[in-house]
């Protein structure tokens, strides 16, 4: 740990005298404003990489609020991709620069004046850089959006033949404070739906803050049906931790409101409890858990205890837990006969590129499981990226996410594929 530790920091602190190097290459862009070539603009220029220096390093080891976490890590690496375009274009000054030179006859003079940077080239650069950061964030606003089927096919090796082929959706992170577009939204609803699941899971987070902002889009999710029922559980964000409340019993009425809201819905919430889902004489049992993270800022209200109790004959057990390092802290230790954990909370940060064969985000850097499908042995895990988003009001790469399970059944597990 310490060693990787030191790498980041050593690589974080090369950018301290590649900022340097690119304000020589600001200067030859814009060689008569005075202000670039002042060391007013110089010591802003560090005193910004410092700053994201210090905030990617807070965000991986120290508890902040997701959605400053979520706005700091974005930052840091938009600037290092715009630093690195641009970083193209001064080398390749310096490069035509050095063989000019060469190409210079002796001069007795001492005076001999210093090749001049290209300002077209440097400005070049700069556009490079800007043109794909401008189109990225005008794309990211519209993404928050812009939501994705994931179809996934789910093998459990003790599935009862009765729930072959059953399909399960699964959605989370609704965060319904952050909504702005309620044609939008209710798009997605009807995605899903259109899908025609059996079963819906919802994996938390309903609200940012408080049960009322669900007022306006309580009638948008009231569509959220299922033949086989919608089974729901709640996320860090549903206990109004982040607000600040006149007394605590204003709080606890805040999220007897919140539960209520799920029950108007039609959704039924677990928290600490199984449900038996029987089809045909056969029964598979979903579980859901209160939220349970491993890092000390989040709560961990969850009892598996409470929750597993009662289902020691099912063959299959799904379990419905918000945060996915319950999984890696206490499932897998301690719960070896659940079979598939669903989770959501990490957004994928909302950054990063994720593909059908590859995936990355500095979220990984946070969270070991961060997206899509994890394997330990027999069990299973996997990690929702959300259906709403929070802090930053945008999506680079990583699309919010309407996820469709179908039961299968099989020997091997592995099959399951991210």
């Amino acid at each position: 740990m310490f060693g990787s530790g030191l790498i980041k920091l050593l690589v974080s602190l090369l950018l301290l005298p590649a900022d340097l190097y690119l304000l020589s290459g600001l200067k030859g862009a814009f060689p008569k404003w005075k202000f670039i070539h002042g060391k007013t603009f110089k010591w802003l220029m560090l005193s910004l990489s410092v700053f994201l220096i210090v905030g990617l390093f807070a965000s991986i080891y120290i508890k902040l609020p997701v959605g400053i976490r979520a706005g700091v890590l974005g930052l840091f690496f938009i600037q290092i991709v715009v630093k690195f375009i641009f970083l193209f274009f001064v080398l390749a000054d310096d490069i035509r620069r050095y063989f000019i030179s060469k190409k210079k006859k002796p001069n007795a003079n001492p005076q001999i004046k210093e090749i001049p940077r290209s300002e077209f080239l440097m400005k070049a650069g700069l556009l490079a850089g800007t043109i794909p950061l401008v189109a990225m964030g005008v794309k990211s606003v519209s993404n928050v959006y812009d939501y994705k089927i994931l179809r996934r096919k789910l093998y459990l090796p003790n599935l009862p033949k009765q729930f072959e082929g059953m399909t399960i959706a699964q959605i989370s992170d609704i965060h319904s404070g952050s909504f702005y577009n309620k044609k939008a939204v209710l798009g997605g609803v009807e995605m899903l739906l259109a899908e025609k699941p059996d079963v819906i899971f919802f994996t938390g987070d309903l609200v940012n803050d408080v049960a009322s902002e669900m007022r306006d889009y309580q009638d948008i999710f009231n569509k959220v049906k299922a033949p086989l029922g919608v089974y729901s559980t709640l996320g860090n964000h549903d206990y109004g931790d982040y607000n600040s409340w006149p007394s605590m019993t204003a709080k606890q009425k805040n999220l007897e409101d919140l539960i209520a809201t799920h029950k108007n819905m039609g959704w039924d919430l677990l928290m600490n409890t199984h449900r038996k889902l029987k089809v045909g004489g056969e029964e598979i049992g979903i579980l859901g858990v209160e939220n349970w993270g491993s890092l000390s800022r989040f709560p961990k209200r969850g009892r598996m205890d409470l929750a597993v109790k009662g289902t020691e004959d099912l063959p299959v057990k799904l379990l419905l837990s918000h945060d996915p390092s319950h999984w890696r802290a206490q499932v897998l230790q301690k719960y070896p006969d659940i079979d598939v954990m669903f989770s959501g909370h990490t957004h994928g940060m909302q950054f990063g590129v994720r593909t059908e064969h590859f995936q990355w985000s500095p979220v990984k850097y946070v969270y070991q499981e961060w997206a899509g499908f994890y394997r330990e042995a027999n069990q299973q895990l996997y990690v929702n990226v959300g259906y709403g988003f929070l802090g930053f009001p945008g999506r680079v790469g990583i699309l919010p996410e309407i996820t469709i399970f179908e039961l299968r059944s099989a020997a091997d597990p592995s099959l399951n594929k991210a």
